[in-house]
Order: C-alpha cells, then sequence, then structure tokens
C-alpha cells in the first residue's frame, strides 16, 4: 500500500507540476510574441518532459538500479511520445505539420536517436557522453533563440503586440508566471522523488526488471502532460502546439535528460543488452517514420495516427510477455522488429516516392 501511494503520490505531482510549469512558462512566451510552433517545441515541449528530466536525474543518483529506471523512462517515453500521443492526438483530428519540422527538427530528432544509439553500445553513457549529449540541447537552444530574435526583428510591427486574451500590459504578468514555473519546478521534485522510489520498490517486490518499469508505467505517467496537451491542443486546432510538443519533447529526453543523467549518475546510465538490441532501435525508428509521415501532405492522417497507436499497443504487448517470461515474448519481438516494422517501412517509402512523382510532376505542369 505504501508503494502504491507513493506511485501515485508521485504522478499527481508531476502532472501538477508539469501543468503549472507549462502553464507559467507559455504565458511568459506569449506575452513575448513567440509563435505558436516554436512554443511548442521550447517552451511547452521542455516544460512538458520536465517530468522526464526529474525522474531521470533523481534516478540516476540511485545507482545502476535507478539508471536502469532512468533510461527506461526516456526510451519509453519518446516512443510513447511519437506512437502513443500522436497516433491518439491524430485519430481526433488530422495533424498539419509546419515545414520547418521536415526541414529541421524531424532530422534533428534521428540524428539525435542515432547519436544515443552509438553512445550506448559500450554498454554505459559515461560522463563525456552525457557533456556531448547536453552540449546538443545547449546549441539547440542558442540557434532557436537566435532565430526567434531574426524573426521578431523582421516582423511587422503589429505581429509583435500582445496576444489577445493574455494580459501584455500588466506589470505583474511576467512576475506571476516566473512563479508559477518555480512552483511547477518545486512539485515535479517532490513528485519524481516519490515516483522513484516507489518504481523501484515496486519492480523488486514483482521481480520485473527496473528497465521494464521504466519503459511501460514511468514512461506513460511522465508522458501524460505531453499526451493531454498535445490532444487539447488539437481538439482547440493549435496544431503547431500539438506536433511541436511532441518532437521537441523527443529532443529534450534525448539531449537535455539523457545528457544530465549520464553527468549526474556516479557511474554513468548503464545501457542493458536488451535496450540496445530492441529499445533503442525501436526509439530510431519511431524516429526515421515521422519523416514520411509528416512530409507527405504535411499533415498526419487519422490512418497513420491509427497505425502509430498500434504500434504502441503491440510493444507494450511485448513488454508485458517478456516481463512474465512468457515463451511467445521471443517470436512476438522478432516478427515485431523484423517484419511488422520493415513492411511498414516499404510502405512509407513507396508513400514518399509517389509523394516526390507528384511533385515534380506539378513542378513540370507549371
Amino acid at each position: 500500500m505504501l508503494v502504491f501511494l507513493q506511485i501515485v503520490g508521485g504522478f499527481i505531482l508531476l502532472i501538477g507540476g508539469a501543468e503549472v510549469l507549462v502553464r507559467g512558462a507559455s504565458r511568459i512566451a506569449l506575452l513575448l510574441g513567440i509563435t505558436p510552433l516554436v512554443v511548442g517545441l521550447t517552451v511547452v515541449a521542455f516544460g512538458t518532459s520536465a517530468p522526464e528530466m526529474a525522474v531521470s536525474v533523481r534516478s540516476s543518483l540511485s545507482g545502476d538500479a535507478g539508471a536502469a529506471v532512468a533510461l527506461g523512462n526516456v526510451l519509453g517515453s519518446n516512443i510513447a511520445n511519437v506512437l502513443l500521443i500522436l497516433g491518439a492526438s491524430a485519430l481526433i483530428a488530422p495533424l498539419l505539420v509546419n515545414s520547418r519540422l521536415v526541414k529541421v527538427e524531424v532530422p534533428l530528432m534521428i540524428g539525435a536517436s542515432l547519436l544515443v544509439l552509438s553512445l550506448s553500445l559500450d554498454g554505459r553513457i559515461g560522463r563525456i557522453d552525457g557533456a556531448v549529449l547536453f552540449a546538443g540541447i545547449l546549441l539547440y537552444c542558442a540557434a532557436a533563440i537566435y532565430l526567434v530574435r531574426r524573426s521578431s526583428a523582421t516582423a511587422p510591427e503589429k505581429s509583435k503586440e500582445p496576444v489577445s486574451g493574455v494580459p501584455g500590459k500588466s506589470r505583474l504578468a511576467i512576475p506571476m508566471s516566473i512563479v508559477l514555473v518555480l512552483v511547477g519546478l518545486l512539485l515535479l521534485v517532490f513528485g519524481a522523488d516519490f515516483l522513484v522510489k516507489g518504481a523501484v520498490a515496486l519492480a523488486r517486490s514483482l521481480a520485473i526488471s527496473e528497465l521494464v518499469i521504466g519503459l511501460t508505467v514511468i514512461a506513460v505517467g511522465t508522458s501524460l502532460p505531453e499526451l493531454a496537451t498535445s490532444i487539447l491542443a488539437s481538439l482547440k486546432g493549435e496544431r503547431d502546439i500539438a506536433v511541436g510538443n511532441v518532437v521537441g519533447s523527443n529532443l529534450f529526453n534525448l539531449l537535455a535528460v539523457l545528457g544530465l543523467g549520464g553527468l549526474v549518475a556516479p557511474e554513468g546510465l548503464a545501457v542493458t543488452e536488451a535496450a540496445i538490441r530492441f529499445d533503442l532501435p525501436i526509439v530510431v525508428a519511431t524516429a526515421v517514420a515521422c519523416l514520411p509521415v509528416f512530409l507527405t501532405g504535411g499533415e498526419i492522417r487519422r490512418w497513420e495516427g491509427g497505425v502509430f497507436l498500434a504500434y504502441y499497443i503491440s510493444y507494450v504487448v511485448f513488454l508485458v510477455l517478456h516481463a512474465k517470461g512468457n515463451a511467445f515474448a521471443g517470436t512476438f519481438g522478432a516478427a515485431f522488429l523484423w517484419f511488422v516494422f520493415p513492411i511498414t517501412a516499404l510502405t512509407f517509402v513507396v508513400t514518399l516516392t509517389l509523394h516526390f512523382r507528384r511533385v515534380r510532376a506539378t513542378a513540370a505542369r507549371r
């Protein structure tokens, strides 16, 4: 019962803290006249990824068991962000995709996924690896700030007015928003502590590996802010925020969360053979899958969202079977990795080829 209360209390504090943090940070960004896409890619994405950051840093300080939770949390969250959150959001309403995502952020997400995979091949993300990853998020943030300032300098004066409904003239608007951010961070710290202790205790009592707990229970729990944000944004028609939130969160998880985890962990983050063989390739595959889906038609269609969601359900089923030692788990995992994924990849390649042919045909007629 104590473990159950720790986990539930941790989730409540994490979700509440993320909500307060995102509200304050988004308010600051909107007061400064930043576009919805940039808000989704940076402020909202980083804010909703704050639970992953809090959990992973706290876990990394707890030795190899906690490090497994930290790694599983990031990998599971990235898989859930693409397959579960984008899938569910696209089923509610087709998601429009900004061209900047296709040209900049998605290739960066693919590159970051491959970088993490390559750094993990020796079985550990050490301090040097963590420094390389964290430097990546610092460079990304610097580039984003530079582009926002450049676009603000060249934008018409009308576009620099405060966003409708945001009290930009109030002297207390930004200070109050900063207070919200600080309160949110405090809630996240306490929530992460409760959740990590409860999850590790649960894994040990059920004889389930910490990696599986991180990949499922904690990953979905810490992804709830992204899920709520993206679905709400999709329902409200703010689809730039819905998609940008997911892509930005994945970048933040790979570079900032794993990077900081590798830096603070006493022995670095241990990477299991199972993660290298299965979970990390799935992270790379889901990142690569975003490119053709985002590019063709400039939207994520409902059927594509359905495919993403079906894949996530299959992934969770495999993890459950594997955790229980079911003999079918190996066959299921092999079929998932070597048959279902390649068939889908081939479908996306054909779709992408047909898209480029249509673009060339249209250009030739002009």
